[in-house]
């Protein structure tokens, strides 16, 4: 598949890219994606959630009422968890919700969700490009050249550029990242897909080691 090659300001710079069919052309398995962007999400949870049970609620320990002729069920301890304020039975504990995912799991995940933007024209390949400083009315000039702006974009860049990540962090629905450290994740939460030229070349040899 080859793809025009335009620059911030929207205009066709007449260069083409042709991106590769090994990464951008598979069918894509839905299944590793799912797997993937589980893994990612779980690996968001603090897991720190906790509740008290029943030996950790701070309640006497005596017997609140004597134990027959009150007509009423046999009662032992306030901490039980029948009453108001006892203790939680099997309450969440602190936890670790991370998973082992394998590489070629997640490089097939990327390589589908790429595929699908490319089959769906969401990809769009823009001149390799820099800010002379932090200006967020800039990168918002650079949207608006190209029609996206109210709309999710990842921008992915060959390598980190202060200057660009700075001027677009404040952009509701922008998402800025660099080909080695985009997630699957990242790429299918993004209506639109910015690859910058050289990154795109950078994509294809990390997920075609």
């Amino acid at each position: 598949m080859e793809l025009s090659v335009i620059n911030i300001k929207g205009q066709a710079t007449g260069k083409t890219i042709a991106l590769s069919d090994e990464v951008f052309g598979i069918e894509p398995n839905e299944h590793v994606v799912y797997l993937d962007v589980k893994q990612y999400l779980a690996n968001q949870r603090q897991g720190t959630h906790k509740s008290k049970e029943r030996a950790e609620v701070a309640y006497s320990t005596r017997k609140i009422k004597r134990q027959k002729g009150t007509g009423g069920a046999r009662a032992g301890s306030i901490k039980s968890p029948v009453f108001v304020g006892g203790g939680r039975v099997f309450g969440p504990r602190p936890r670790d919700y991370s998973f082992k995912l394998n590489k070629k799991v997640k490089v097939l995940a990327r390589k589908s969700v790429l595929s699908a933007k490319a089959k769906a024209n969401g990809i769009s390949v823009v001149e390799d490009f820099t800010f002379e400083g932090p200006k967020t009315k800039q990168y918002l000039s650079m949207l608006t050249a190209l029609a996206l702006v109210g709309k999710k974009t990842l921008l992915i860049l060959p390598d980190y550029d202060n200057n660009v990540f700075l001027s677009g962090r404040n952009i509701p629905k922008v998402n800025i990242t660099t080909a080695d450290e985009v997630s699957t994740y990242d790429l299918i939460n993004a209506e639109i897909l910015l690859i910058s030229e050289t990154a795109v070349s950078k994509l294809e040899n990390i997920l075609n080691k």
